[in-house]
């Protein structure tokens, strides 16, 4: 049996930096229906509620595209630091992806970055 845990860690990983979290979503992602995707985002938040980071990263490097459901979770992101003063950034972003933020106009509330790596680099996380 399957447990929103175990879905969770098979949709995202979270690593911590210092005070920035790195979320990777895996490539099935792109194909998770909205009723999968809503818990496993809300148990990958859980703990960034709980010890909130001041600086969220998301690494799309291996996700090629996403829809509407993708993007509320990016949205919950960016709302559970908004308030704090804090930032969520976009890492490995690519050409489809940029397309679709500047379409939503979603790429003027965050940061983009070629790599995670660059991302962690300017935010000042350490390693």
């Amino acid at each position: 049996m399957t447990t929103d845990t175990d879905l969770a860690h098979e949709f995202f990983q979270v690593r911590r930096h210092g005070d920035v979290a790195v979320v990777v979503p895996s490539p099935e992602v792109e194909h998770l229906p909205e009723t999968l995707l809503e818990p496993a985002a809300q148990m990958v938040l859980a703990p960034l509620r709980a010890d909130p980071p001041n600086q969220i990263i998301i690494d799309l490097a291996s996700v090629k595209y996403f829809g509407s459901a993708f993007i509320t979770f990016l949205l919950r992101c960016h709302h559970l630091l908004a308030g704090r003063g804090a930032d969520l950034v976009l890492a490995g972003v690519n050409p489809n992806i940029r397309e679709l933020l500047r379409i939503t106009n979603l790429d003027n509330h965050w940061a983009l970055y070629d790599s995670a790596a660059e991302a962690i680099h300017t935010l000042g996380g350490s390693d």
